[in-house]
């Protein structure tokens, strides 16, 4: 077979391009297609694979202003030629799913979203104002129509999570092949050798970037009427108004090194999913590492989290509800061991082998 991957860009090493890498481990001979691609900006393993940009490439400023370049991102992807590629494998928050692959080719899309650009959070990518509206609100009505449409060139979805299979159902109207959850590096993140380290530590972490809808200001209430700490690790256009309003037992550190994020959760006594999330690979870092979560009760959290063992969601979003979550959490005793056994359930080598027989099932059924 030659395979075509399709990622929307590169511009960084987050958990879409985790799951592109093993997607390169599985076909070292791939090409490899996306809109722009920021030289050095993900792993060496993606960057080993021949890279074929779209015309998006040359766009003025496109490194830091892809996402105001959307009205062209359908445009551009379909520009993209795979001509003489037999199995097409797409992993697509915005617009990689809307390739057009050759006739008789296989299409596999691996979706970590429907494109929440236009869908269900326009606002906090392109604000409220004037401007957002009067210029993306009606391209966001065609984009939406497009990326409904453009559905039809995908054999298969596989989706990220429960939350996700439900979204595919609903802006889409398909129903997702399977449900296969990103790798997690259980390898890295472990808990710490060093017995009774976390002793007298008494602070409940989130890792988020620090935007209105991850909801880092219900955690920022709740600490302002208790006596533990909250570290907050993250940065983003919310950062000056959190900070502002924090009491004295908050801290931010801003974005740490992986060593650092590590020893973080190895030494909190809860981490906090305040918002809801598609997947959440942070919930599973945590638990991984033997730390237990608290996490609002909705999206991808009701997949990473087994309430009253590993956790505890709070249903409301209010501070007080978040807090009542906390102590409970503190209460529960949880085993370390068992929470590092639920996390490695979804790590690297089991989403490796599970796309794997996806995918080859799926190409054997093609003739492939």
């Amino acid at each position: 077979m030659r395979v075509a991957l399709v990622h929307d860009w590169l511009t960084g090493l987050r958990g879409g391009e985790k799951v592109l890498e093993v997607f390169c481990e599985l076909f070292p001979d791939a090409t490899l297609f996306t809109l722009l691609h920021v030289a050095g900006a993900t792993s060496p393993r993606i960057e080993s694979l021949p890279i074929r940009t779209a015309f998006t490439q040359k766009l003025p400023g496109v490194a830091q202003l892809y996402r105001w370049y959307l009205p062209l991102h359908p445009w551009a992807i379909e520009s993209l030629d795979l001509d003489g590629f037999d199995l097409v494998l797409s992993s697509s928050h915005c617009v990689a799913k809307g390739v057009l692959p050759a006739e008789g080719a296989l299409h596999i899309c691996y979706c970590h979203t429907p494109m929440r650009y236009v869908w269900d959070r326009f606002q906090d990518y392109f604000g409220s104002g004037l401007k957002a509206k009067l210029l993306y609100g009606p391209v966001a009505k065609k984009l939406r129509a497009w990326d409904r449409a453009s559905a039809s060139r995908v054999d298969h979805f596989v989706a990220n999570s429960t939350h996700v299979a439900e979204r595919i159902d609903k802006y889409y109207g398909r129903a997702a092949d399977a449900v296969i959850p990103p790798p997690v590096d259980t390898d890295f993140y472990v808990p710490s050798l060093s017995a009774g380290e976390s002793d007298g530590q008494s602070f409940c972490l989130v890792v988020s970037a620090l935007v209105p809808y991850k909801r880092i200001d219900l955690a920022i209430e709740a600490f302002r009427h208790r006596k533990d700490e909250l570290v907050i690790v993250g940065s983003g256009p919310s950062e000056a108004q959190l900070k502002a309003k924090a009491p004295p037992n908050v801290r931010f550190l801003g974005w740490t090194d992986d060593a650092s994020l590590r020893k973080l959760y190895q030494t909190c006594r809860a981490c906090l999913i305040l918002g809801v999330e598609d997947f959440g690979i942070v919930p599973l870092e945590a638990q991984a590492c033997g730390a237990p979560v608290v996490a609002y009760g909705e999206g991808g959290a009701l997949d990473t989290v087994r309430d009253g063992e590993t956790g505890v969601f709070f249903r409301e979003p209010t501070p007080e509800a978040l807090s009542r979550a906390i102590d409970k959490v503190y209460s529960l005793g949880v085993n370390k061991k068992l929470l590092r056994e639920w996390a490695l359930g979804f790590s690297r080598e089991t989403f490796r082998n599970r796309m794997q027989e996806f995918i080859r099932t799926r190409a054997k059924a093609a003739g492939l």
